[in-house]
């Protein structure tokens, strides 16, 4: 053992404070050490001065003192759990005055999504067509406006027998409105009477489907010859 290990267990040596392996060894250091045995003797003396110092009671109150003085002192959850409400209520502060707000603009533009998603992909109003009222669809069907009131005679009497001749046709615009294609869904099909399906497709009028109130290709019209019908 070291001056320094001694010097470490010198007050336990007086009190008989320290382990028996420490004490042996202590004693051992001592024999050989003037530093320390000087170190043990003025620990000695001080200990024979305290012992004939008059103890002081205690005042009757020490311990609800203590309770009271403990209670009082904040402990760190208490800390944590004030800066918590605090920032709690910084936000709610902040937020509070942009909920009203934040809630409108989501609901207005959720609104305005499903108008518009309704109107390119349907094209009807959520509400229907009045009578005289305007489309206001963003993407509106092509549609027939006139008809060529020329006569197609082989139709009619292309088996002998009645209503044998009903003719449904599909026909294709492009954005000037002019028919670019057609295709014979039921009744006769023959060269005579693809001719005469040409001439009066040539000379009748139709307008183009319009998006976003401009003309766009790709309308289709439904025709039938006993009516006519709009598909977009």
């Amino acid at each position: 053992m070291n001056c320094r290990e001694a010097q470490r267990c010198l007050p336990g040596y007086l009190d008989d404070a320290i382990r028996a392996q420490d004490r042996a060894q202590l004693r051992a250091h001592l024999n050989s050490c003037d530093d320390c045995r000087r170190d043990l003797e003025q620990y000695r003396l001080l200990s024979t001065q305290l012992a004939r110092i008059e103890r002081v009671p205690p005042p009757a109150n020490l311990a609800l003192r203590i309770r009271v003085k403990a209670s009082q002192s904040p402990s760190v959850w208490t800390a944590v759990g004030q800066l918590w409400s605090r920032a709690l209520l910084i936000s709610q502060n902040m937020l509070k005055p942009l909920a009203v707000p934040a809630t409108g603009g989501v609901l207005t533009a959720v609104g305005v999504f499903v108008l518009v998603v309704q109107s390119m992909l349907v094209g009807m109003p959520l509400g229907g067509v009045a009578a005289n009222d305007s489309p206001l669809d963003l993407v509106q069907p092509a549609q027939l406006e006139s008809l060529a009131p020329f006569p197609l005679p082989g139709i009619g009497d292309t088996d002998g027998h009645a209503n044998s001749g009903a003719l449904l046709l599909e026909a294709t615009l492009n954005a000037q409105g002019e028919v670019v294609f057609y295709k014979i869904l039921s009744g006769p099909n023959d060269a005579a009477v693809k001719r005469q399906i040409d001439q009066v497709l040539l000379f009748s009028r139709f307008r183009p489907q319009l998006g976003f109130g401009r003309p766009m290709g790709g309308g289709r019209v439904l025709l039938n010859f006993n009516e006519v019908r709009v598909r977009g």
